[in-house]
């Protein structure tokens, strides 16, 4: 199964609403952990209102000193009633983050036994280079995304850490951008070739159906009819389907990255034979 990242270069472009929300639409079993340092659990006092008091990124850092961050893992995560998602909780403040930066390298050991157990895992590794960032969540993951809004103060601040992660592409490491309303003004096309990116998705800009997960947000409710029809309303949005294709063609891009990786390694193993035979 896949490592995903999603990360940003400035401001607010919307990574945690859009990684809870290709969580929720995602086509396999996913995990999604908020690694962003910045602090103040976006999840758990948005789109739970609060109304959680998980462990999370604080109580798994107890746990690797005492050398039990693989067995405190599973009960460390928290599932949401009916869907296929577990979350990791981040830090609750910004003064935690210092303890966080030596939990990343073997954070990233145990995700990636998460997803060869066959889960997906998605990361919010929030804003680029901030003190204590997971860099190695970022580095090792097999797909970066950068997630940016179309408009030109987002593409000149996105535009040099685009630069820096291309640097970093290896063969099973890839970086696409996530473009959160396109068209505003720029399109897709004009995105890529200002950046120097491929756009691996786009997503729709709404801000009162985004609210839904970044606040916890009733569904809007359409002119007649009571939660169940806001619900249906909610599920057959442009703004839904646009994180259902989005997951979609994320989680394809991954099986393409793998399969990438797999013909890479045969090959690098194909010439170490040559090589040592007599």
């Amino acid at each position: 199964m896949a490592l995903v990242t999603l990360v940003s270069a400035a401001g607010s472009p919307g990574v945690t609403t859009t990684g809870l929300g290709l969580a929720l639409c995602w086509p396999r079993p996913v995990v999604l952990v908020e690694a962003d340092p910045a602090g103040s659990s976006a999840l758990a006092a948005g789109y739970f209102r609060g109304q959680v008091d998980h462990a999370g990124l604080v109580d798994l850092a107890m746990a690797h000193r005492s050398g039990l961050l693989a067995e405190a893992l599973p009960r460390i995560v928290m599932g949401v009633p009916d869907t296929d998602v577990s979350i990791l909780f981040g830090s609750r403040s910004h003064e935690q983050a210092p303890g966080l930066a030596r939990l990343w390298e073997p954070l990233l050991r145990a995700l990636r036994e998460v997803a060869a157990d066959g889960q997906d895992v998605i990361v919010d590794a929030g804003r680029l280079g901030l003190a204590s960032w997971p860099r190695q969540l970022v580095a090792h993951s097999d797909l970066t995304l950068l997630v940016t809004r179309s408009t030109l103060p987002a593409l000149v601040a996105a535009r040099s850490w685009a630069e820096s992660l291309a640097e970093d592409v290896l063969p099973g490491h890839d970086v696409k951008l996530l473009l959160v309303g396109e068209g505003q003004p720029y399109r897709a096309g004009e995105v890529a070739k200002t950046l120097g990116l491929g756009v691996a998705a786009t997503v729709g800009w709404d801000p009162a159906r985004a609210a839904v997960y970044s606040q916890g947000a009733d569904k809007p409710a359409p002119r007649f009819g009571g939660a169940k029809a806001a619900d249906r309303a909610f599920r057959h949005s442009a703004y839904a389907a646009s994180l259902q294709r989005s997951a979609e063609a994320i989680g394809s891009l991954t099986e393409l990255t793998r399969r990438d990786t797999q013909l890479f390694r045969g090959m690098i193993a194909a010439r170490t034979r040559q090589e040592v035979s007599p």
